[in-house]
């Protein structure tokens, strides 16, 4: 079973976090809301309140298969404050390990300096934060081990290309006809 840690921030966009822990959970992974703040319980971009699983210190990184940054503001900002999650993600990338983004938090990879000679996308008007990417508009961008993509309204095919990458596309394909995507 694939492991996804998902990281949640104050101000983080609900949908975009929420739409990938759903589908992967229906498609068997296990998935953890990991709050980077003081306590469980983060407020979403739009004052919706969620009870993470964990928090950043109390969890296992070692197994996991990927790590999600869900966008909106400020909850990129405040994800990319996060000194041990920004570490985090350079080891990863380091180890060729899955790493993905969707909206404005893709800047956080090009801050990193993570998306050097990569394809990557993100939310119009944070492009100029994708340093040394080359910046596509397509809805879901992958490029080796970093999967990017635009905003709210592609966050269910950013999902699905991560269950395609860790289950197979006949296992994307299930779960997208299962919620009647594009059918």
């Amino acid at each position: 079973m694939a492991k996804i840690c998902v990281f949640t921030a104050d101000g983080f966009e609900e949908i975009e976090g929420l739409t990938v822990v759903d589908l992967l959970r229906r498609a068997g992974a296990e998935v953890l809301m990991v709050s980077v703040g003081e306590g469980l319980t983060v407020k979403g971009a739009h004052n919706i309140e969620l009870k993470a699983d964990v928090l950043f210190d109390e969890t296992c990184y070692e197994d996991a298969d990927v790590l999600v940054l869900p966008g909106g503001m400020p909850g990129t900002l405040n994800l990319r404050n996060h000194e041990k999650l920004c570490a985090l993600l350079k080891e990863f990338a380091a180890k060729d390990k899955k790493i993905a983004a969707i909206c404005a938090a893709p800047m956080i990879l090009g801050e990193l300096g993570l998306l050097k000679g990569k394809k990557a996308t993100c939310y119009p008007g944070f492009e100029d934060k994708l340093i040394e990417a080359e910046v596509c508009t397509d809805r879901v961008v992958r490029d080796g081990n970093i999967t990017t993509s635009r905003g709210l309204g592609t966050a269910i095919p950013f999902a699905l290309e991560l269950i395609s990458q860790l289950y197979g596309k006949e296992k994307a394909e299930e779960i997208k006809k299962s919620v009647i995507y594009g059918h």
